[in-house]
């Protein structure tokens, strides 16, 4: 599997100045363009604010050549947006890897961080703490995906989403 910096490709200060954190959601002030930038792309620009942070941001995308379809490829990029965000705002990681592959009709995306995480059947607590992951699971559950989440307090977080293609 090799080792790619998505990063590197793109004009990093272009997405440092339209990819912001508004009240802890990262957003992309610009509309996505799948077709110009690659699934793979959208979403690394979506990573600055936490490169600005200090994260270390790692890539892996051994999926060359697989067609995604625009509403998939909008899921993983607004499951990317969610993740990064309670990256931002709770995890305090050093490092990020996100992981897009190809797997047996279907495509997945992996994003694990370093930081504190979290213990994942813990009730929410305050004002609006859970329900983005809650949404991020029932928007991939619609469309017929899975999501599996991993983390334990002083362990990191994984999300992993797997939508199918067919």
């Amino acid at each position: 599997m090799k080792d790619i910096d998505v990063g590197d490709a793109m004009e990093q200060s272009s997405a440092l100045t339209e990819v912001v954190s508004i009240k802890g959601i990262i957003q992309d002030q610009h509309p996505v363009d799948f077709y110009a930038l690659g699934v793979a792309g959208c979403i690394d620009r979506l990573a600055a604010p936490l490169r600005l942070n200090g994260v270390k941001v790692h890539w892996h995308t051994p999926h060359h050549g697989i067609e995604i379809s625009s509403s998939a490829a909008a899921l993983l990029y607004h499951v990317a947006q969610e993740t990064f965000s309670n990256t931002l705002n709770y995890a305090n990681a050093s490092e990020l890897t996100v992981r897009l592959n190809a797997v047996y009709h279907g495509i997945q995306l992996t994003i694990t961080d370093d930081g504190s995480g979290f213990e994942i059947h813990a009730a929410p607590s305050g004002r609006r703490h859970g329900f983005g992951l809650l949404l991020m699971s029932i928007a991939v559950h619609d469309a017929g995906g899975t999501v599996d989440i991993d983390s334990a307090v002083g362990r990191g977080t994984s999300v992993r989403v797997t939508l199918p293609l067919d």
